[in-house]
């Protein structure tokens, strides 16, 4: 994975997907306190131009904690792009300063086009409504210690499925390892045809707009925020803005062991009353943010722990 680009889930085969999980496993066992040594010297980029609190601090403090340094940009009005510069141009410049570039866009592609600026290797940390890759890889890992596998279980993806550019990444790499996947949405808030034919090669996901009926199979529920900035038209966000509540009753009708996760911030889908129960395991999910990072970092600097 060395000097690899990660733009798309797709970019890493299962086999790597599974390095990076025994890689954060033993990094997150091994990192306490201080940190350790092994990318001293090198400079992370982290450049932001939308709001983030999880991916950006997660990823400066796995640089961190590996003895690294960062630099960012986390608002454009501070940046030469308000001046008329060019994401290209922007681009080239951070590349010249750092080892490697995580970006964040309200574009679609944004990081795809990065990449073929920059020398260094790049990680999309979220373009438009595209693809969010390291989430997805922090998501899958979540589910890995705490289910034992992901391979034959049955996970549904609840809410914002047309805008969410978490649930594309995670819809596309649940299938390729073998989840059954619920889809579960309102219709005007459905998987994108585009992606649900995608899915659709490696396995027959079952979509419904009901989660009280779909609840009794599943061993996850991945819930999602109504992405109300992604709409062009506010009235239509409000049409579906409730669409879901997860709370505890609802979840009494599930298995004892089912989870539930969240890619946060949350807004109303998930009742707080949750969050002292069982199956809440969202805050261990954005925590291990850090860990899963830290490899990514690791691997793509050619630094093995």
């Amino acid at each position: 994975m060395t000097g690899r680009d990660i733009i798309s889930i797709s970019d890493l085969s299962i086999e790597e997907i599974f390095e990076i999980f025994g890689a954060a496993e033993r990094l997150s066992k091994a990192v306490t306190g201080r940190g350790i040594d092994l990318l001293k010297g090198r400079v992370l980029a982290s450049l932001f131009f939308e709001p983030s609190t999880r991916t950006r601090l997660s990823f400066e403090s796995a640089m961190a904690k590996l003895g690294g340094t960062s630099i960012s940009i986390s608002d454009p009005a501070s940046s030469s792009l308000s001046k008329g510069e060019t994401l290209a141009d922007t681009i080239k410049i951070i590349d010249s300063y750092s080892d490697v570039i995580v970006i964040r866009h309200p574009k679609d592609g944004a990081a795809k086009l990065a990449s073929r600026f920059a020398e260094h290797p790049v990680i999309n940390a979220g373009d438009g409504a595209g693809q969010h890759p390291t989430q997805t890889l922090l998501d899958l890992f979540t589910m890995w210690k705490e289910k034992k596998e992901i391979s034959g279980l049955n996970v549904g993806i609840v809410g914002d499925l047309r805008y969410g550019r978490t649930v594309h990444s995670l819809a596309i790499a649940l299938v390729r390892m073998g989840a059954n996947l619920f889809l579960i949405s309102p219709e005007e808030l459905a998987m994108p045809s585009h992606l649900l034919r995608a899915i659709s090669v490696e396995s027959s996901p079952k979509i419904s707009n009901s989660l009280e009926r779909i609840i009794p199979n599943l061993d996850v529920v991945y819930a999602t925020r109504i992405q109300k900035e992604r709409f062009p038209d506010e009235a239509e966000y409000l049409k579906v803005a409730d669409s879901y509540k997860i709370n505890a009753k609802l979840l009494s009708k599930g298995k004892e062991d089912v989870i539930v996760m969240h890619p946060l911030p949350r807004v109303n889908e998930i009742d707080s009353e949750v969050d002292s129960t069982k199956y809440a395991k969202y805050f261990d999910q954005a925590k291990n943010g850090v860990p899963v990072r830290m490899a990514i970092l690791s691997k793509i600097l050619g630094e093995e722990y």
